[in-house]
């Protein structure tokens, strides 16, 4: 059966850096939908958001994507008793650690980037853009690719989504949702440790498949076809239970 997949981006580069997953997904048959990041500390963003997201039939995130993912399946469950099928793509609960949760970046080294960013944003994302490339042999080929699809981002958006990293722990969701959720990591991820996909099964929740593959915190991007692949099989083992 083919999905009406929202597929929501990261920090920092737009929602053209899914444009190679979404259009893997889509040869696949899926109608696919492409969101950029939004600020879901604002109670009506979010409610507007989750509003729109009841259309679909899979709400899927990377990073910071798979964050706001979460809250939005969460939205409609409490809201209209409807079951996402929920998936995640090299996405830490709480990517900025506390005292619940350190498998995450530690405190002072996300408050520095959050200053580096008010400082100097180009270079910042620069920074930023290199880290989601790094832990492969084609880190600067990726790096290059990764550029080459970036859009100029509104910087009051950027600073709304460093707030929703610094703050959001979606881990709670995730242990207590009664929906499908499907969680993918990476081995060389810099950004999101691949510790976080054991963290996840430890959580016992009932419809929770983790997976992790090699790759760098952008694979969704640089192997997109491995990822749709993946979805896919995800989506079809689905179907066939539900028979």
């Amino acid at each position: 059966m083919k999905q009406r997949i929202l597929l929501i981006t990261g920090w920092g580069g737009g929602a053209q850096l899914l444009t190679p997953l979404q259009q893997a997904l889509q040869q696949q048959g899926h109608a696919v939908e492409l969101w950029n990041i939004f600020n879901a500390l604002d109670q009506q963003t979010l409610q507007r958001k989750a509003e729109q997201a009841r259309e679909f039939d899979v709400i899927a995130g990377w990073s910071l994507g798979g964050q706001l993912a979460a809250l939005l399946a969460d939205q409609i469950a409490k809201q209209h008793a409807e079951h996402k099928i929920l998936i995640t793509l090299a996405s830490n609960p709480c990517f900025a650690a506390n005292a619940e949760w350190q498998a995450a970046m530690d405190q002072p080294a996300f408050q520095s980037f959050k200053q580096s960013f008010e400082q100097d944003a180009v270079s910042t994302l620069k920074k930023f853009g290199y880290m989601v490339c790094q832990g492969t042999s084609s880190t600067k080929q990726d790096f290059l690719t990764l550029q080459s699809l970036i859009q100029a981002q509104n910087l009051e958006l950027l600073r709304q989504g460093l707030n929703c990293l610094e703050q959001l722990n979606t881990a709670d969701i995730l242990k207590n949702y009664s929906g499908r959720q499907y969680h993918i990591f990476s081995k060389q991820d810099s950004l999101v440790s691949c510790k976080v996909e054991s963290k996840l099964q430890d959580f016992g929740a009932k419809f929770m498949e983790t997976e992790l593959l090699s790759g760098s915190h952008g694979f969704p991007l640089f192997d997109s076809e491995l990822t749709s692949c993946k979805i896919c099989q995800y989506l079809k083992k689905i179907e066939q239970r539900s028979a």
